[in-house]
């Protein structure tokens, strides 16, 4: 067993760290509070390489391994969901079933603008009525002759509204030649008429980020924008989020390391009774439980990203990472605010805005409770 980093990894860490630190953390307040998305940021993260970091070189991507790319998505979340939300739903939500599942020529049309930070895929499966119950989808798509027709829409769908997202990944429902209700995933490109993309507003976390509802009325696609094959669209779709899971952890592991750091930093300055408060049983004993806890999620998320790089089953341990790292970053964000008493309540505070962050984490992409349901069936319940 070793536990040390490569030296790239390390390097990945650093820059991204240095990056997001310069030119993220000082707008990353002001972003929040005006609900506004950062094309400069996007764009400043598709010229560090950040998009598309696992793709081949031929693709537009580095050709590195997962362990990088979630160590960047740790390093982003350590200074700002928002932007980790960017980054972590188009590498493995947008680009991701694209790069698995789509053709050469799906591959060498989206791909290479998709890894440059000027443009943005989402991934349409979530609906009003189908969040945990993913067959649940009401969307449908009709083939009639060369084109599909799809009616329907979708809900809480990150990087689906920007001017710089240019097309989904919808998941709808078929039917195959028995007359049966199979899924179907198919590629809508962002200016196809009938397709209507509205940004959400007033939400409580990532408000920085840019999350839309979907609405598909009588939209007609080719018939090759249909991606893998008719009927193997919740196969993708479920393995797309086996992947994405890892990086909903890495957002958690990153939220919990910052909100950390800050708690320790004030402990540090804070002083009562003419000492800092870190003096303090009560307060240094908080600081080493979220350090214990880190550490333990750091190790198990590592772990999944080496089972899957060394192409190995990792759906049990990316569930547990998910699962934990999301807990982990809830507990922390709870813990650091309670030590900034009632100034970690204030806006001012880096640390009220982690509070909210992290409290997405516990839902999207498979809420705890799924997860658990996940890992009860991969024990053999």
């Amino acid at each position: 067993m070793n536990f040390d980093l490569s030296e790239e990894h390390n390097m990945i860490r650093e820059t991204v760290r240095a990056f997001a630190e310069r030119e993220i953390k000082p707008v990353a307040r002001e972003l929040d509070e005006a609900e506004n998305f950062s094309f400069g940021l996007t764009k400043r993260m598709g010229e560090l390489g950040l998009f598309g970091m696992y793709l081949p070189e031929q693709y537009g991507g580095q050709g590195l391994d997962t362990l990088s790319y979630i160590i960047a998505v740790e390093e982003l979340a350590r200074v700002d969901g928002s932007q980790a939300a960017t980054l972590a739903a188009h590498n493995s939500l947008g680009i991701g079933p694209l790069y698995v599942y789509g053709t050469e020529d799906q591959k060498k049309k989206y791909l290479p603008r998709l890894c440059s930070g000027e443009a943005l895929w989402s991934f349409g499966l979530t609906e009003p009525n189908a969040g945990s119950d993913s067959r649940g989808s009401k969307t449908t798509a009709v083939l009639e002759g060369d084109e599909w027709v799809i009616n329907g829409s979708k809900i809480f769908i990150t990087n689906g509204a920007s001017d710089i997202s240019i097309g989904c990944t919808v998941q709808a429902v078929s039917e195959n030649t028995d007359g049966k209700k199979q899924f179907t995933t198919i590629i809508v490109e962002k200016d196809t008429p009938g397709f209507k993309r509205v940004p959400m507003h007033g939400k409580m976390m990532w408000r920085a980020s840019d999350t839309s509802e979907l609405f598909f009325d009588n939209v007609r696609v080719p018939k090759d924008n249909l991606l893998g094959s008719i009927g193997q669209g919740s196969k993708i779709m479920l393995s797309t989020l086996d992947a994405g899971r890892l990086s909903i952890a890495a957002m958690g592991l990153g939220a919990a390391q910052g909100a950390y750091e800050l708690a320790l930093a004030y402990a540090k300055e804070r002083k009562q009774f003419g000492q800092p408060i870190s003096s303090f049983q009560a307060i240094a004993f908080k600081l080493a439980d979220m350090a214990m806890k880190i550490e333990l999620a750091r190790n198990l998320l590592y772990k999944a990203c080496w089972l899957k790089d060394l192409g190995r089953p990792y759906g049990k341990e990316a569930a547990m990472s998910k699962l934990y790292c999301s807990e982990i970053a809830r507990e922390v964000a709870d813990e650091a605010v309670q030590i900034h008493g009632g100034y970690g309540l204030m806006k001012e505070y880096d640390v009220e805005r982690f509070y909210r962050d992290q409290r997405l984490l516990q839902i999207g992409e498979g809420t705890s409770e799924i997860q658990r349901l996940v890992i009860s069936r991969l024990i053999g319940c």
